[in-house]
C-alpha cells in the first residue's frame, strides 16, 4: 500500500464544480507569440473564483487554483503517455477525487509512481503554457494526492469485449515497462504471466531507485494488484537461462521483452577490472551488503549517478561525482543534482577517467567543443593533463545496456544503434527469416536507459501492437 501519509478517501469535502465554471483560456493564444498581458488577466480570474471555493474546502492543494484547463494543453501533449491534465484536474476540482483517480491510471497505471519519479521539468511542468510567466502549474504534486488514493482501493478488472479474450502473453522482465503491459494485457481479457530474474516484482523500481525517491510500498502495491487479480510471476527465471526464447515463443500467443537495461557500459580504460570498481546497479540493489570507501568516486552525470553518489553520501561515505562535460550537460533531473549538492556529494566538472590504478584513478581534463560539420556538442580531452585522484572504491555509472544474451537461439536483426529492429507502428521485433512473428519489445529493451514514464508509453504500444498482429 502506498505510504500511511498519504490522502483517504473522505479526506475532504469539495464542492461540486462545473468546468464551465472555469476560465478557459482561448486555444489560439497558446502559442510562441502568447499576449502575457490576457494569460495574466485569465490567470487572476481563475484564482479569484477558485479562491471562494477553497474557503470551503482547505484540502485541496492550492495548485489547482493557477491551471487554466486549456483546451490544448501543451502539458499532456508534453507527457509521455499525454496524461489527460486537463480532465483529472477538472474532476480534483469538484471533489470527484476517486473519478480522478480512476482516469489517470487507466491511462498510466503506474501514475502513482512516474509523479514522483520522472522528471516534471523535461516533461508536464516544463511544457506548462505559465512557464511564459514562470509561474508553471505543479500538476505533479495533484497527481500524487490522487494516485495514492486510487491505489489504495484499486482493483484490476476484465473489459466487457476484450479484445485478447483467451490469449496467453509471457512477458519476460517484472519492472515498469512489464507492470504496465501486464496492466494492459489484463484489461483486454489476456492471461498473462511474468517471469524476472529476479525474486520479487518491480525491476529498477524496486532494485535500482533508493527508497529515499521512490517508497517501496509502491511496489509492493502494484505486485499484489496484479497477483491478485490472477497474473501469475515467475521469481528467479531468466530467459535465456532458465527458459528459452523459443520456448516461451512457442508456449504463449505473444511474448513481450520488457527486461530494461541492466548491463553497465564499461568505462574502456586500463585497468578498469580492478577489485576497488563496483557496478553501480549492483550497488544500488543492496548499499548495506557491499563496504566501501572511505573515499568513492562515482563517474557520469546521469540519474543513476545521482543515486548512486546520494545513498553513498546518505550512509556518511565521502564522496565525489566526476563528469567529463559541465553541470547544464549533465542527463540527470536538475533536481537530483540538486538534492545531491545539499546532501554534500561533491562535483568535479571537465575531468574524464583514463587509467585506473592501485588506490587511484588517473584523470584528464576535458572541454567542450563544437562539430563544425553537425554542430553536435563533443568532448575533447586535453592531452598533458594527467592528473591522479585518490580512490578507495570507484563506481563507474555512466550507461547502462540491456542483456541480449537470451537471443542465442534466434538472434533477431539489429539496428544501427546496436537494439533489436522492430516494427515502428506494432513494437515487433525482426528476426532472421522463418524467425517467430510474435515477440515483441518495450521500455528500455528497445529504448536504451529512458524514464519510467517512458517505459509506461512503450508498453501501451507494444500492447496495442499485439492487438494488431493477432486479429
Amino acid at each position: 500500500m502506498p505510504p500511511s501519509g498519504s490522502p483517504t478517501a473522505g479526506s475532504y469535502s469539495y464542492p461540486q464544480i462545473s468546468q464551465t465554471n472555469f476560465f478557459i483560456i482561448p486555444a489560439f493564444l497558446i502559442n510562441v507569440s502568447i499576449n502575457i498581458s490576457i494569460l495574466t488577466i485569465v490567470s487572476k480570474l481563475n484564482h479569484d473564483y477558485i479562491c471562494t471555493i477553497m474557503k470551503e474546502s482547505p484540502g485541496m492543494n492550492k495548485e489547482a487554483i493557477r491551471c487554466l484547463l486549456c483546451r490544448r494543453p501543451k502539458c499532456s501533449t508534453g507527457c509521455p503517455v499525454s496524461t489527460p491534465v486537463p480532465e483529472a484536474m477538472a474532476l480534483y476540482r469538484e471533489g470527484r477525487l476517486n473519478e480522478a483517480g480512476e482516469l489517470l491510471f487507466r491511462n498510466n497505471p503506474l501514475s502513482a509512481i512516474t509523479s514522483r519519479v520522472c522528471d516534471w521539468r523535461d516533461f508536464c511542468y516544463g511544457h506548462c503554457v505559465l512557464n511564459v510567466k514562470k509561474i508553471a502549474v505543479r500538476w505533479y504534486e495533484i497527481e500524487q494526492e490522487v494516485s495514492d488514493l486510487y491505489l489504495k482501493t484499486a482493483k484490476l478488472e476484465r473489459q466487457p469485449e476484450g479484445r485478447l479474450n483467451g490469449r496467453k502473453v509471457s512477458i519476460v522482465g517484472g519492472g515498469p515497462g512489464g507492470i504496465a503491459a501486464a496492466v494492459f494485457l489484463f484489461r483486454e481479457g489476456a492471461d498473462v504471466t511474468i517471469c524476472d530474474s529476479r525474486k520479487r516484482m518491480g525491476g529498477v523500481l524496486r532494485y535500482g531507485i533508493p527508497p529515499f525517491r521512490l517508497d517501496k510500498s509502491y511496489i509492493d502495491s502494484y505486485e499484489s494488484l496484479l497477483t491478485d487479480a490472477g497474473v501469475v510471476f515467475k521469481g528467479r527465471c531468466k530467459a535465456g537461462r532458465d527458459i528459452s526464447l523459443k520456448e516461451l515463443s512457442e508456449a504463449s500467443d505473444a511474448v513481450i521483452l520488457a527486461c530494461g537495461a541492466e548491463k553497465p557500459v564499461r568505462l574502456g580504460i586500463e585497468g578498469e577490472d580492478s577489485p576497488m570498481v563496483m557496478d553501480a546497479l549492483q550497488y544500488l540493489s543492496d548499499p548495506g551488503s557491499f563496504t566501501i570507501g572511505p573515499e568513492v568516486i562515482v563517474i557520469g552525470g546521469g540519474n543513476v549517478a545521482m543515486d548512486v553518489a546520494r545513498t553513498a553520501a546518505r550512509r556518511g561515505i565521502s564522496t565525489t561525482i566526476f563528469y567529463r562535460k559541465t553541470f547544464g550537460n549533465m542527463p540527470a533531473s536538475p533536481v537530483e543534482v540538486e538534492h545531491a549538492q545539499l546532501e554534500g556529494v561533491r562535483f568535479r566538472v571537465f575531468e574524464a577517467p583514463v587509467k585506473i590504478g592501485d588506490g587511484t584513478v588517473t584523470f584528464r581534463d576535458c572541454e567542450n567543443i563544437t562539430d563544425p560539420s553537425t554542430g553536435k556538442l563533443l568532448t575533447r580531452i586535453i592531452p598533458g593533463t594527467d592528473h591522479d585522484v585518490r580512490c578507495d572504491t570507484l563506481i563507474p555509472a555512466i550507461s547502462e545496456r540491456p542483456d541480449f544474451s537470451l537471443f542465442r537461439d534466434m538472434p533477431p536483426i539489429f539496428n544501427q544503434f546496436g537494439f533489436p529492429l522492430t516494427d515502428k507502428s506494432t513494437s515487433n521485433i525482426s528476426f532472421m527469416e522463418g524467425g517467430p512473428r510474435n515477440i515483441f519489445a518495450c521500455g528500455d529493451f528497445i529504448l536504451g536507459p529512458k524514464t519510467v514514464v517512458e517505459a509506461v508509453s512503450s508498453a501501451k504500444k507494444a500492447v496495442e501492437g499485439i492487438i494488431t498482429v493477432l486479429k
